[in-house]
């Protein structure tokens, strides 16, 4: 549940809403455009050399530039001129920002830009820039794993679990071992999981080229033959089938908020007063309990937000996999189909539970969860009927709700962008791709009415889990381009992409370490680095919030003097600190997508890039 509020139980209460304290966001009334330096904010990752290519200048009030140029890193001379363009004006903590576009600029090297007031960190341009970026984050999803876990080179969580509202006896033992843990916390949701394993299984075949076979089925180090993005999936998938282990038993998690009670590595679990027992939640389709002091159910209504996503995870599991094991993949198209039928049986959400406070994911949609399961099972089994079943239900939600709004309740509308319209686009033509095709450009155009008048591009609300809507909504827009060769978004698309690797006020990437040389996480809210001082390569944190938002919570403290302080403002807060769990918290889920997007990104790189070597001088 990635710390909702919920490290308030074992952090002291420390903020004064009133107040102000060092490492606080400065009131709006005390804060000033002048007093940040001038910046060139770039992808430090690189720039595909046919791709577009931007940097946004940002800086105090009052300062202005007219033209920029790029700099070979290794000979100081000049390679690319040119004018600076629209002053965007102020943006967080700017006065006044440009967008520098050099994409006309193709030939691959080390370069800078430079203008009068600011030059920007070294940077590449290549066809190459993103090899090896998807595998280097799937070390986050194997560090994640629960059962055995190949980082620790030792197994947590071996007694899960005793089940609770489902049609057994409560505290009935079941064999639910396995999985991922969501995120810095231990706890495991089946939704969270199967949009994971569906992102790396589609990121397996859309790109098959860019991953490597360098570990086994364990996650040890060693080839087995399989690409390791298949490994992960797979080890998802032995998980999701023992959540719904018969046609109509689903489960939807395993704990519950309990264990926010305290850091500590994951064998060392013990919070639920059974042992190293832990509760394993029935997906019953009715109100669960939501904190009991707070005398509060969840608004769970159905199962079909939790079932559809099992039947996509398994349908496209048997697709990728029929060839492979044979025996295995029958076994998860059985499994599509029951939980497809649980989701016609009871239309609507289940929601996750909580015992110690309100906070849950309160997810609120479910017809682009069946819709993507239908389209799944129309590609396996050619039915129409699944078609016809898919594009109904595309119809009820045409567009993801969050799409161009300001806000949004945390998980609200999950997952965070529809990959159903863009399966079911790619089996349609004629009028139902025009329609489905249709609905992405809506949502997009949403987005971009709010991204177009600032520098940086950006359209995505700075709610809880920012970076994870990022990176969807980015895939989304890739997705549309695919389907209809219109290349209008490419630039919004590509924002989104460079703000989550450096592009951005506080110039960091918010990838642990990625790339190697860059300003990326090092303190992040997690046990791993907190307590073993392990490195979390790969992990994609939550990311920005609004400063209404962080100034809102309780129970933060940054523990180190805040390195970015300069670059904090009323709107937007970003800290690469262990005591703000609202921005700095990674999590599997946002893992996964940013894996299919730095996939599509190296894809792009080894199949669209024909260089030019710069002629010797």
């Amino acid at each position: 549940m990635k710390q909702i509020l919920l490290s308030l139980l074992i952090i002291p209460q420390v903020f004064i809403a009133s107040g102000s304290r060092s490492g606080d966001i400065p009131a709006p009334s005390a804060f000033s455009f002048r007093a940040v330096p001038p910046v060139v904010r770039i992808n430090q990752v690189g720039y595909l050399p046919g791709g577009v290519k931007v940097a946004v200048w940002g800086g105090p009030a009052g300062m202005t530039v007219a033209a920029f140029r790029l700099i070979d890193a290794s000979s100081g001379e000049a390679v690319f001129t040119a004018t600076a363009g629209k002053a965007f004006g102020a943006y967080g903590p700017f006065g006044q920002s440009y967008r520098l576009n050099f994409s006309a600029f193709r030939t691959p090297g080390t370069y800078y830009i430079e203008t009068p007031s600011a030059r920007s960190p070294d940077f590449r341009i290549g066809p190459d820039v993103y090899k090896g970026a998807a595998d280097f984050c799937l070390r986050y999803l194997r560090q994640q794993r629960c059962g055995f876990n190949p980082f620790l080179k030792d197994s947590c969580h071996t007694e899960d679990g005793y089940t609770l509202y489902g049609p057994m006896p409560d505290s009935t033992r079941i064999n639910a071992i396995g999985g991922w843990h969501d995120a810095s916390d231990y706890l495991q949701y089946s939704t969270t999981s199967a949009n994971t394993v569906y992102h790396l299984l589609a990121a397996w075949r859309d790109f098959p080229g860019v991953f490597g076979d360098d570990h086994a089925a364990t996650g040890l180090p060693g080839a087995n033959g399989a690409p390791d993005v298949l490994d992960e999936a797979r080890w998802g998938l032995d998980w999701l089938l023992k959540m719904h282990p018969q046609a109509d038993w689903l489960f939807n998690q395993i704990a519950d908020d309990r264990d926010h009670r305290g850091m500590r590595l994951p064998k060392l679990d013990s919070f639920y007063g059974r042992g190293f027992e832990r509760p394993v939640y029935f997906c019953s389709g009715e109100p669960q309990v939501q904190g009991v002091k707070y005398k509060k159910t969840n608004r769970s209504t159905g199962v079909a937000s939790t079932a559809g996503k099992f039947a996509s995870a398994f349908a496209l599991g048997h697709s990728l996999l029929q060839r492979k094991d044979a025996a295995y993949a029958e076994r998860l198209l059985e499994r599509a189909h029951s939980a497809y039928k649980l989701g016609l049986e009871k239309p609507g959400v289940q929601q996750t539970a909580s015992v110690m406070s309100p906070y849950i994911y309160a997810e609120d949609n479910w017809t682009d969860d069946m819709e993507l399961a239908a389209a799944e099972l129309y590609g396996v089994t050619r039915d129409a009927k699944y078609f016809r079943e898919g594009r109904a239900y595309a119809a009820q939600e045409p567009v993801t709700p969050w799409l161009g709004k300001d806000t949004a309740s945390h998980y609200q509308w999950y997952p965070f962008i529809n990959p159903g319209h863009y399966e079911l686009a790619k089996r349609s033509s004629g009028a139902a791709r025009r329609e489905l095709t249709g609905y992405y450009a809506d949502g997009i155009e949403r987005v971009w009415a709010k991204a177009k008048d600032n520098a940086f591009y950006r359209g995505v609300p700075f709610i809880w889990c920012s970076n994870n809507l990022t990176a969807a909504f980015a895939v989304q827009c890739y997705w549309y381009g695919n389907l209809t060769a219109d290349k209008r978004f490419a630039e919004l698309a590509q924002a989104n992409v460079d703000w989550l690797l450096g592009c951005n006020p506080w110039g960091t990437s918010m990838v642990y370490g990625l790339p190697a040389h860059g300003d990326t996480p090092v303190d992040p809210h997690s046990a791993f680095t907190h307590i073993g001082n392990y490195p979390i390569d790969g992990g994609l944190v939550d990311g920005p919030v609004y400063g209404s938002i962080y100034g809102s919570l309780i129970g933060i403290r940054l523990a180190e003097a805040d390195e970015y302080a300069a670059f904090q403002s009323p709107l937007v807060v970003y800290h690469d600190d262990y005591g703000d769990y609202s921005t700095n918290e990674p999590t599997m889920d946002g893992t996964a997508v940013l894996i299919y997007l730095l996939a599509l990104k190296e894809n792009e790189g080894l199949t669209t890039e024909k260089v030019t070597p710069r002629p010797a001088k």
